[in-house]
């Protein structure tokens, strides 16, 4: 669920902590510029431990993100939604508010601009901010009745085949209930902020983030009458894989699973979820004018 909140009291985040995009060309002295921004602005800055051992600002104390929910008000994210999904997901459920400035692409949660980070934080550490409450999804793997594997989703659940191995085929139930069998490359489970990633591009349809719902998209299907489905987001979605080689489930792509033949994923709504903070003027049609161009106009002849 989103919950889109406008803040205007003052709210203190005397304690922030940076996470990074370390690889990127001349992340260390943006890294360093913020957290001198931060500072002057009377914060105390430190830096994620494995941001931290990839950076080198000694004079900024490091901190592992198990800490953060006793000792952080605000962690602040200098990337992509890559960036923003790798922590998103290890800090969900700890109550600590996240804010992306986009160093990367299309950037839907990291939507700072670099060039508008100081004037936009001054703004948002006075507490004129928009509060956006985004849920995930929870997975089981389950082998011979048995859990092998478990994972959280801000974006998607996804089970697909290597490059070179053929169609897999897949038995789908949702609440008990049987749905289809599906011969396919793949079939994504996505929540609304995944939606307008990996399902979008399959063909899926875009979700507000208000939205209670959770998209199934299949990649690639043999049948092409097979489309996206929106569900419940209080659904119980089974997924058995009854066919295929060189098969696998990740989450948001950053981790995965090899799946046997007989292999189930157990799919629900998490309790846990995550707060993005935006700027005041934030808007999520803005955000899909500009990311995917829909304010784009065809030249005249």
């Amino acid at each position: 669920m989103s919950n889109l909140k406008t803040k205007n009291a003052e709210r203190h985040f005397k304690k922030i902590a940076l996470v990074g995009k370390y690889q990127a060309d001349g992340f260390a002295h943006m890294l360093s510029k913020l957290a001198k921004t931060l500072q002057a602005m009377g914060c105390e800055v430190f830096l994620e431990s494995e941001t931290a051992a990839n950076t080198a600002i000694p004079s900024l104390k490091s901190i592992k993100t198990s800490e953060f929910e006793a000792n952080i008000d605000l962690v602040i994210v200098l990337g992509g939604d890559g960036t923003m999904l790798g922590i998103a997901r290890q800090i969900a459920g700890k109550h600590v508010p996240l804010i992306g400035i986009n160093m990367g692409t299309l950037g839907y949660m990291t939507d700072i601009p670099l060039q508008d980070v100081e004037a936009v934080l001054t703004e948002m550490l006075k507490g004129h901010f928009n509060e956006d409450v985004r849920y995930l999804l929870e997975a089981e793997v389950i082998r011979d009745h048995q859990v092998i594997g478990t994972g959280l989703a801000l974006n998607d659940v996804v089970v697909n085949r290597s490059g070179v191995s053929g169609m897999l085929e897949l038995t789908v139930h949702v609440n008990e209930q049987f749905m289809y069998n599906q011969r396919s490359d793949g079939l994504i489970v996505a929540t609304p902020t995944g939606s307008t990633a990996y399902a979008m591009a399959a063909g899926g349809p875009i979700l507000h983030p208000s939205v209670a719902g959770v998209v199934l998209a299949p990649i690639a299907p043999h049948s092409l009458s097979n489309r996206p489905i929106v569900l419940s987001s209080d659904s119980t979605i089974f997924i058995e894989l009854i066919g295929g080689k060189d098969v696998s489930v990740n989450f948001d792509m950053q981790s995965l699973t090899h799946l046997q033949i007989g292999d189930q994923i157990k799919i629900n709504r998490s309790q846990k979820t995550v707060t993005l903070l935006h700027p005041i003027d934030h808007s999520e049609y803005k955000a899909l004018r500009q990311k995917l161009h829909w304010n784009e106009y065809p030249s005249s002849f």
